[in-house]
């Protein structure tokens, strides 16, 4: 019994942290198509600043957060 309530614990913030980098994409998409409006986009590392900021350095902490707090 002990064991299934430290799994289940550990799900439900596997999963909330998962549902925040979703939600951290979308707003830093959101921020981008934004930027474009204003013609202000910048490239880093070959890729556009919103996409690494997020989908490479957030998915990463994430990744981190996750193990850490699991």
């Amino acid at each position: 019994m002990k064991i299934s309530k430290q799994i289940n614990k550990e799900v439900l913030i596997t999963i909330a942290l998962y549902l925040i980098y979703f939600c951290l994409v979308v707003l830093f998409l959101l921020m981008n198509m934004v930027l474009i409006m204003w013609k202000n986009t910048n490239i880093f590392l070959g890729l556009p600043e919103w996409f690494f900021y997020s989908c490479v350095v957030g998915l990463v902490l994430i990744n981190v957060l996750v193990y850490v707090l699991v």
